[in-house]
C-alpha cells in the first residue's frame, strides 16, 4: 500500500464516521454531565488502545488546547505495578474489572476501547462498571463484537482495519476533549 492510498483509506473512514455524529454528540453531552455531577472519566484498553486511553486521560487532567481547571479522568492502563501483580496473581483477564472494583463509583463514565470489541479483559471492566453503576461507552471497529451489546452506548468506528479504527478512536476523543475545553475554558 502506497502512502497515498493509506491517505485516501483513512479519508475514506473518516468520512463514513460522519454517520456517528448523533452518538458522539450524546456521548459529550453524557461526559458533561459525568463532571458536572462530580464524577470521572475512566479508560482501558490494551497495545494502541492503552496508549490512547493513557492519551485521553492526560488530555483531560493536564488540558487538551484551553486552559482550564483539571477534571478527573484516569487510564487503568498506566499502573505498572497494578498491571503486573494482578495478572501473576490471578488473571490477565481481570486487569481491568479489578481496578473497577477499586476505582469506579456510581456515576463514572467507563470509556472501554478495543478495536475487535471482544477483548476479554476490557468486555469484564464493562461488566463490572455496569454492575457498579457506570454508564461504559464502548469505542469498537464496525462490527462492535461482543462489547456492543454490554455496553450502555458503543461507537463503531466503520472499519475492520486495525490502524483506521484505533485512528477513528483518537478524532473521537479529540473532538470530546474540544467539546470539554470549550465548556471549561477560563481563558
Amino acid at each position: 500500500m502506497s502512502f497515498q492510498d493509506l491517505l485516501k483509506e483513512h479519508i475514506l473512514v473518516v468520512h463514513k464516521m460522519e454517520t456517528l455524529q448523533n452518538e458522539v454528540d450524546l456521548l459529550v453531552d453524557k461526559a458533561l454531565s459525568v463532571f458536572a455531577s462530580g464524577g470521572k472519566l475512566i479508560f482501558c484498553g490494551n497495545g494502541g488502545s492503552a496508549a490512547d486511553s493513557q492519551h485521553l486521560a492526560a488530555e483531560f487532567v493536564v488540558r487538551f488546547s484551553k486552559n482550564r481547571k483539571a477534571l478527573p479522568a484516569i487510564a487503568l492502563t498506566t499502573d505498572s505495578s497494578i498491571l503486573t501483580a494482578h495478572p501473576n496473581d490471578f488473571e490477565f483477564e481481570t486487569v481491568f474489572s479489578r481496578q473497577i472494583e477499586a476505582l469506579g463509583q456510581e456515576g463514572d463514565l467507563l470509556f472501554a476501547l478495543t478495536t475487535s470489541g471482544n477483548s476479554a479483559n476490557v468486555l469484564k471492566a464493562a461488566e463490572a462498571a455496569k454492575a457498579r453503576g457506570l454508564f461504559v461507552a464502548g469505542l469498537t471497529g464496525e462490527s462492535g463484537g461482543a462489547l456492543r451489546a454490554i455496553a450502555d452506548m458503543c461507537l463503531c468506528v466503520p472499519s475492520s482495519e486495525t490502524a483506521r479504527i484505533q485512528e477513528g478512536h483518537m478524532i473521537i476523543g479529540h473532538y470530546l476533549c474540544q467539546c470539554v475545553d470549550e465548556k471549561y475554558a477560563t481563558a
